[in-house]
């Protein structure tokens, strides 16, 4: 093997203050480890990005900082959500490392298959996804609807890796890639897939979470797979138009009924099937202006090109005393 690459394991927070000790306790064992084995260089490094927390996570992550040589910190000026707080670390990240890794702070993904991913790295993989092997331990609610996602991106045309979240490996210029891709409405899941460099996957079982709560209740998990969708295919405007298209056909046929049964003579007057008919059509129709502009929006926003974060405090090696 030739020299060990340097690793930055790029670690997302946001009010993790109650399981912050415990991250960082384990990824700093896993790095020593994995500098003893010569994996990685002695450069390696831990960078926490504490996303405009409301809690002392950031306060935890100076103090780490102070008297862990493994650990960095970068601090953002306020919260921007998960994929930009994780695009903000792996750009902070990509000069100064060979391969990154990202993970999500609650460590429900398992730490040992950064060894693998590493291992598939040297093999000539530039990107490493980390892929669950079941889904056992979700209830039955959130492991059908998470697959169910998942199968309805692919569908959309998203080339998303199914059963995979944030938890992957990136060499440096796959990282430099995915910078050239500037849009505000970031979804990683798939746009890493879009860069095309060689790939694999590593499969492991996911945990329970050690302490705190899930940062991601249903709420946030409706609107970060809306704008998933809504930011990877223009299909689901394709279907309002077919479904407009049905609707006209059926208002036809149903018209050609209406005037044979008034020739018959079998009309009954009432007002059931029309209020159900302006009903179903309103829906429709407020739904599809609804959809088009949350498209519309997404373009407002872009065009604007306004910054995704704003960068408060680095704590890297060249700050340290």
């Amino acid at each position: 093997m030739t020299t060990p690459a340097t690793l930055y394991i790029v670690v997302p927070c946001y009010n993790e203050s109650e399981v912050f000790p415990i991250t960082s306790a384990e990824l700093t064992a896993l790095l020593k480890e994995m500098i003893a084995q010569d994996k990685i260089s002695e450069s390696s490094r831990i960078l926490f990005v504490d996303d405009g927390s409301r809690d002392n996570t950031w306060e935890l992550i100076s103090t780490e900082y102070s008297s862990n040589k493994y650990v960095c910190g970068l601090k953002l000026a306020c919260n921007v959500g998960h994929q930009n707080a994780l695009f903000a670390g792996l750009m902070a990240a990509k000069d100064k490392c060979d391969i990154t890794v990202s993970i999500d702070a609650d460590l429900q993904d398992d730490t040992n298959a950064i060894i693998e991913m590493v291992d598939k790295f040297y093999q000539g993989n530039d990107i490493v996804y980390g892929v669950r092997s079941s889904r056992k331990k979700d209830s039955f609610f959130k492991r059908t609807t998470a697959q169910s996602f998942y199968k309805f991106m692919n569908k959309m045309g998203a080339k998303t890796v199914y059963n995979h979240a944030d938890f992957r490996l990136m060499s440096r210029r796959a990282v430099e890639q995915l910078s050239n891709y500037s849009e505000r409405n970031m979804f990683l899941r798939g746009i890493v897939p879009l860069i095309g460099y060689k790939s694999d996957c590593v499969y492991y079982d996911r945990k329970e979470r050690v302490a705190g709560e899930s940062k991601y209740p249903l709420k946030k998990m409706i609107n970060f797979a809306f704008d998933g969708i809504t930011s990877f295919s223009i299909k689901p405007i394709t279907f309002i138009f077919t479904l407009g298209i049905i609707i006209i056909i059926c208002s036809l046929i149903a018209a050609v009924y209406a005037f044979v049964a008034y020739f018959c003579g079998n009309t009954v007057p009432g007002w059931t099937s029309l209020m159900l008919s302006i009903w179903f059509l309103g829906g429709v129709q407020l739904v599809s202006v609804g959809l088009i502009g949350q498209y519309i929006g997404k373009i407002y926003i872009e065009s604007k090109k306004r910054p995704r974060y704003n960068n408060e405090i680095f704590l890297g090696d060249e700050d340290r005393n």
